[in-house]
């Protein structure tokens, strides 16, 4: 291989790699990385007694990479939704607002809630219809790192989008336990999840239509609960099937090729190259909230150093472990403090590398980076030594002035062990 051809297939290459331009590290940790995590979400009021905030649901448009948009059902306009951070006690009031044509509710996952606040229709409440707003009220425990999300539908609202991290901190005065232990000074929260595409844009398309019939029966008196599939006890549902009434699970014969099939995986709404880079320098710690909001589950592996995880569902671990690979499963959150003792960039992915594709196609997905902002300009290069070596050779000086037009150097080349 000519060596300008070798040079040009390795920048390429390092652009379909883990961690394009990142000798533009200051810039992206100050200018870019920020908005690659949620907002947090201020209170509206709080002279009431309680902290009380506004969350609503409205279908959006969301690009999970670049060239791939679907519609998708948000809180407050984000995916994931806007972080909620309270202080444990707390009196918490959460205002939600229904802006779609589907029925939702909100489950306060990992949160010791009143039961009637829990958000399962049906069982703790009516689900919150179009034009809509129910009012959520509960003291918020246990401290750590927990989620919320929609009950309705879950199979199809939680991967379109219906999900976010809701964060308790220490009660006021209190110190925080971790804190304690590791002594950090930033953290990150990083939500996973899984997506197929295909089934939420058909799915999404089948409620819209079938939720209008329903609002025009309800509004014109005919409601009936075989239509909606509500029955008091299994007893009714009997007594109904007697009378010819078909459950869907008995006309739809569903086969595994039906149900979802997952061709995005997404850190934060995100799939790489977009996905959101922890920063870290060297000397510090960084805590790192791992939520796992989708259904696949991650097998979370840090190259260059090993973590120590420190919660459980929020719970502080009595004997922080240290590893450095973390199955993350569905509906679990884990806390882990990376410390800076290992200067570089370093990848961060789900070892099930199935998980890091976009539609199939490798990198994508879960690959992210654990990257040391005060890293030498130099240490950042693609190929350390090529300024060396250009300065006694004017064939490569030339060559690395046309890559440099080319937009191509000072592309570091990862590769991820698979």
């Amino acid at each position: 291989m000519h060596r300008r051809q070798f040079l040009a297939t390795g920048a390429a290459a390092s652009i379909g790699g883990v961690l394009p331009n990142f000798n533009f590290i200051e810039e992206r940790s100050t200018k870019d990385n920020a908005r690659h995590f949620s907002p947090i979400l201020e209170p509206i009021d709080a002279s009431s007694g309680f902290k009380e905030f506004h969350l609503f649901v409205d279908l959006v448009q969301h690009e999970i990479v670049p060239g791939v948009s679907i519609h998708t059902l948000a809180f407050n306009g984000t995916i994931p939704g806007p972080e909620i951070r309270v202080n444990e006690g707390d009196r918490v009031r959460v205002h939600f607002e229904n802006r779609t044509g589907l029925n939702h509710t909100i489950h306060w996952h990992g949160l010791h809630v009143p039961w009637r606040m829990d958000g399962v229709p049906y069982m703790t409440q009516l689900p919150v219809m179009p034009d809509q707003t129910f009012v959520y009220e509960f003291d918020a425990r246990p401290y750590g790192t927990h989620i919320y999300h929609c009950h309705w539908g879950t199979m199809l609202h939680m991967q379109a989008g219906m999900y976010g991290a809701i964060i308790v901190d220490p009660a006021e005065g209190q110190t925080d336990p971790i804190q304690n232990v590791f002594p950090y000074e930033r953290e990150y929260t990083l939500v996973y999840s899984s997506h197929d595409t295909n089934f939420i844009r058909n799915e999404l398309n089948i409620m819209l239509e079938r939720m209008k019939e329903r609002r025009f029966l309800m509004q014109n008196g005919r409601f009936e609960k075989e239509r909606f599939g509500l029955f008091a006890d299994i007893d009714d549902l009997k007594s109904a099937m007697a009378k010819g009434y078909h459950p869907p699970y008995t006309t739809r014969r569903r086969t595994s090729a039906d149900l979802p099939d997952p061709n995005f995986f997404t850190i934060n709404g995100k799939s790489y190259p977009e996905t959101p880079r922890l920063m870290i320098r060297e000397g510090e710690n960084i805590r790192v909230r791992l939520i796992n909001a989708g259904a696949s589950a991650h097998s979370l592996h840090l190259h260059g150093t090993d973590f120590w995880v420190v919660a459980d569902d929020g719970y502080p671990l009595p004997n922080p472990r240290r590893m450095n690979t973390i199955l993350l499963a569905p509906g679990k959150t884990h806390d882990i403090i990376i410390p800076g003792d290992n200067p570089g960039i370093w990848a961060f992915h789900d070892h099930d590398t199935r998980r890091a594709t976009n539609n199939g196609v490798y990198p994508g997905g879960t690959l992210t980076a654990l990257v040391y902002e005060d890293l030498p300009y130099m240490d950042r290069m693609a190929m350390p030594g090529m300024a060396e070596m250009q300065e006694h050779d004017p064939a490569a000086q030339m060559e690395n002035a046309s890559m440099e037009m080319d937009g191509l150097t000072h592309l570091p080349f990862i590769s991820l062990d698979q």
